[in-house]
């Protein structure tokens, strides 16, 4: 494959220190080193290790660091013919001091910013000779609009991705084309206190969203398991999360987004309004269209103030059916928890092997983890104290409290820990996520259970049994490639064809891309597929932004 990156070239200017230096202070450091980097620059090295035909278009200046970046690229067979070399304009650096496990990045573009216009229409006769165009944020945004336009006029696909850590294939590029990676589009842009908004680039990771807002005292409700996905990427999935049963999901707290046409226009859709009943709502068509009908470059979120205190119950049966049924009786008593989440036995054993550390409870097969969030422990603890009760006349063998931090971080680090201790128990898997009623739940789970010896593989399961969401992992462990896929293939009709029959969907959280489509497209009656197909010409008339994804053959 021949591939073609245009994007940033910087040295890497690292130092390292005992700790990073607090405002106004000075300290010494360990060691200085000069790294060959950039997100573009580091992007073509690795495709060039991997094989792949790469060309590097960009610019640097014509000093030390850009002899060098040039001399690195030409050494691991990275094509430089037409990066430009400048006068008077230094080399990109980034300024990076690293301490405590932890890191500061300060990036001086230099000659990155002069990736412009004038250089793209120098470079364009070129661009269309490769399979693959990559392209990222550390050049000028209007380049990458600029490049999105050239596209549209060629019918050149374009494919946006995040931090890629999607599951079912949204941000794989299925044609060749572009491919626009907004990783380091990840600016927090404003903090709006009276409005109750934050305003962000794509790129931030929602572990830095919710740290920044928690440190001003807010609150960014929606919990998917992946902390490290890209907000642009929530988007693009309506993800969920844990906190959906008392918080709602992605799409209760976008605003505003401002998004790139296909076309490369930019428009606005929605704003900081709380109120909003003024025609079609483009916004929440955006939400959970996978980057099939524009690219976001900015969204306003609404926070919440932050909760002051949290307590969780672990809660054991003696059968996951018991434990399941609670579910709704929990919901109709008006005490509505922030989670909901149900576990077994054998998942908690995975999740022990793989963090080294026990559960801190062993006397039962199933269990419910329960959180509940106030401003004060009298706040909440009536409605603990309801639920608490009402477990316990429901079959509950016990209700253990985790009302210290210490206990809290045990649970839930547990709870977070099973994607990755299912992956660790086995040689290959795939996970199937899908969402039925909550009444439906149990009924789900036991043909899962049952599901395995008919078509005789292992599956795991655990979820959000407050919202019906359920993760279900098939697992390859010792059969042959071949094997695995023929009957993962065939749990996964079972599955989705019950879920339906429940009443449920293919996708609670985690999207449709490439993967799930034909399950999607069975699900759907010819109308459905009719109508969304419209959307997607009334934006995309052309087909070039992220083709053959969802709902598209």
């Amino acid at each position: 494959m021949k591939l073609a990156v245009v994007g940033s070239i910087n040295t890497d200017m690292t130092v390292t220190a005992e700790r990073i230096p607090l405002k106004g202070e000075t300290l010494m450091g360990d060691s200085l080193s000069y790294i060959p980097g950039g997100k573009g620059a580091n992007q073509a090295v690795a495709m060039a290790k991997l094989g792949a035909e790469v060309e590097m278009f960009g610019c640097v200046g014509n000093d030390d660091n850009g002899r060098r970046m040039l001399d690195n690229l030409n050494r691991v067979g990275v094509k430089t013919e037409h990066i430009q070399v400048l006068e008077g304009v230094p080399t990109g650096i980034a300024m990076i001091t690293v301490g405590e496990s932890d890191n500061t990045i300060i990036v001086v573009p230099g000659a990155n910013g002069k990736v412009d216009k004038a250089y793209v229409d120098g470079i364009k006769d070129e661009l269309v000779k490769y399979d693959m165009v990559v392209l990222q944020h550390e050049i000028p945004l209007e380049t990458v609009h600029y490049i999105a336009e050239f596209c549209y006029e060629n019918n050149i696909p374009v494919t946006p991705r995040g931090a890629g850590t999607g599951l079912v294939g949204s941000s794989v590029a299925i044609e060749h084309g572009i491919m626009i990676d907004s990783s380091l589009m990840n600016h927090i842009l404003e903090l709006d206190e009276e409005n109750l908004t934050i305003t962000v680039e794509p790129g931030v990771l929602l572990m830095e969203l919710a740290a920044y807002v928690e440190d001003h005292d807010f609150f960014y409700p929606p919990d998917p398991g992946e902390k490290s996905a890209t907000i642009g990427g929530n988007i693009s999935t309506n993800a969920g999360g844990m906190r959906a049963v008392k918080y709602g999901v992605t799409r209760d707290y976008v605003r505003g987004l401002e998004v790139v046409l296909p076309n490369g226009k930019i428009v606005e859709f929605g704003g900081k309004v709380v109120k909003n009943s003024s025609g079609y709502s483009l916004k929440d068509l955006m939400i959970g269209s996978e980057g099939t009908l524009g690219f976001i470059t900015k969204a306003t979120l609404k926070l919440l103030p932050l909760p002051k205190k949290a307590i969780s119950l672990l809660i054991p049966f003696k059968t996951l059916k018991e434990a399941i049924d609670t579910v709704p009786l929990i919901i109709k008593s008006k005490a509505i928890p922030t989670a909901i989440e149900f576990m077994q036995r054998e998942v908690i054993i995975d999740a022990e092997e793989y963090l080294g550390k026990k559960f801190p409870d062993s006397q039962s097969d199933a269990y419910l983890l329960l959180k509940f969030d106030g401003n004060s422990t009298e706040e909440i603890e009536a409605d603990y104290d309801k639920v608490a009760k009402l477990c316990l006349e429901a079959g509950a063998l016990d209700v253990l409290i985790s009302d210290t931090e210490e206990r809290e971080e045990s649970i839930w680090k547990a709870r977070g820990a099973f994607l990755e201790a299912i992956k660790g128990s086995t040689t290959d898997m795939d996970e199937v996520d899908m969402v039925v009623p909550r009444n439906k739940v149990n009924e789900m789970v036991e043909y899962l259970h049952n599901l395995h010896n008919e078509v005789d593989i292992r599956i795991k399961s655990f979820g959000h049994a407050g919202d019906g969401n359920l993760h279900s992992y098939i697992l390859k462990d010792d059969l042959s490639q071949e094997e695995f896929e023929k009957r993962m293939a065939a749990a996964m009709e079972k599955i989705y064809e019950k879920a339906a029959q429940l009443g449920g969907k293919v996708s609670g959280e985690h999207g449709i891309g490439f993967a799930k489509k034909p399950y999607l497209r069975e699900s759907l009656d010819p109308e459905t597929i009719e109508l969304m197909s419209g959307i997607k010409k009334a934006f995309d008339p052309k087909n070039i932004l992220n083709p053959h994804k969802v709902f598209q053959s």
